[in-house]
């Protein structure tokens, strides 16, 4: 799985494989599932044409505090390989920047944004030697390759956003390259580029596809989707060395879940949180994915596991409230199987806060949410949305920018 479009073959044949029983089961239960979404308001901030104002978001959002909100689509743009886009608060559409050529292409990550406006992200494709990068896009849409990927020991092909430190440097990971299976680099204000760690193909995990988190000694933690001892991913700690110490390994289809695609989230006590897309109990043998907790001493915990009818195959991370309570996605699931909103308290009661319907209201998404300090969620849809749009894999809409507003 080198690239987007095998990925998601990949993704399909599992989804496939881990439906739920009988399609009357799925309904019945979906029904429970969309009574419990009633309690939400979901208003479309903004439905991508396919044209030059983007299409297909895979990526999540940022925003700043004036309540602008900043992503990237994964095609469209002037040369139809991909935007970074601004919207604000009444959802108007500007868009920053339109990659092509050189310049990279298929912009998969999500976006971090310094005090001075200016965003960073990787790209897929595209650098000088067509491997990806890391860019920066200041607040006038003028776009820079702070470093280019060679497919070498460096690095190739970065799903993930970007780390950054109070020093200006940037921390991430690369899908590929290095010994084949990926590596966690850092990279300074001057453009060097360090690799931390570089995965193999033994039981130290191989194909590091999220994000990074970083704790106050220094130490970053992520997960691979897959590797391990069973093949089935893992989540790794590195030290400020680059001494890689596994915490804990997944197994294909058990209770505790396998293939994390997304990141951590960590909380004071040193905790970790995540989610994996299969794995747990139901949905066939592969299931349809967990909530977990990783203690500080290795020890998992399933919070919450996925039944299809509240959803199923979390592809996205958490985020946390002041109380304690997750909210998520998951990719699929709920009564139209175009995935749903969850929120998730610490004890691991979970309530769905929307159903996807596949239709105008947005299908399947992928990213992480972004809360704001009222309770509003702010999230993508890869597909869904203006179902008549320049969409290259069908009449399934070109995604839309959504805000969930609880009542």
């Amino acid at each position: 799985m080198t690239n987007p479009a095998q990925l998601r073959n990949w993704i399909s044949r599992m989804l496939n494989a881990s439906a739920a029983p009988t399609f009357a089961v799925v309904l019945m239960m979906g029904f429970f599932a969309a009574s419990l979404a009633r309690a939400q308001t979901l208003s479309m901030l903004h439905t991508f044409h396919g044209g030059t104002d983007g299409a297909l978001p895979y990526a999540g959002l940022v925003r700043d505090a004036a309540g602008n909100i900043y992503g990237a689509t994964e095609i469209g743009g002037t040369a139809n390989q991909g935007t970074v886009f601004k919207l604000d608060g009444h959802g108007k559409e500007t868009v920053l920047h339109s990659f092509g050529g050189t310049n990279g292409q298929l912009p998969l990550s999500g976006l971090i944004r310094d005090a001075a406006g200016n965003l960073y992200g990787t790209i897929f494709g595209g650098g000088s030697s067509s491997y990806g990068a890391v860019y920066k896009v200041d607040k006038h849409g003028k776009e820079q390759a702070l470093y280019s990927f060679t497919g070498k020991a460096d690095g190739a092909n970065p799903y993930a956003a970007l780390l950054r430190d109070a020093k200006g440097n940037f921390y991430g990971t690369t899908y590929i390259g290095g010994a084949g299976v990926g590596v966690v680099f850092k990279l300074d204000k001057a453009g060097k580029e360090t690799v931390l760690h570089t995965f193999t193909e033994g039981g130290d995990g191989r194909f590091p596809y999220a994000s990074l988190i970083r704790d106050h000694q220094g130490n970053l933690y992520s997960t691979t989707l897959d590797g391990g001892p069973d093949d089935a991913g893992t989540v790794f700690k590195l030290n400020k060395r680059g001494g890689e110490t596994i915490l804990y390994s997944f197994t294909r289809g058990a209770p505790a879940g396998s293939y994390p695609f997304a990141g951590l989230l960590g909380d004071a006590a040193g905790n970790l949180y995540g989610t994996t897309f299969m794995g747990g109990t139901g949905c066939n043998g592969l299931g349809c994915g967990v909530v977990f907790k990783l203690d500080t001493n290795g020890k998992e915990t399933v919070l919450h596991t996925f039944k299809g009818s509240d959803g199923a195959n979390p592809y996205a991370g958490l985020i946390r409230d002041a109380d304690g309570n997750f909210y998520g996605t998951t990719l699929a699931g709920g009564p139209s199987d175009a995935g749903v909103v969850y929120k998730l308290t610490k004890k691991g009661k979970e309530t769905v806060l929307y159903n996807f319907t596949g239709d105008a209201h947005g299908a399947y998404p992928y990213a992480t949410l972004v809360r704001d300090s009222a309770g509003n969620l702010y999230g993508t849809t890869w597909e869904g949305g203006d179902l008549t749009c320049n969409n290259p894999n069908g009449p399934y809409g070109c995604g839309v920018v959504f805000k969930l507003t609880p009542r």
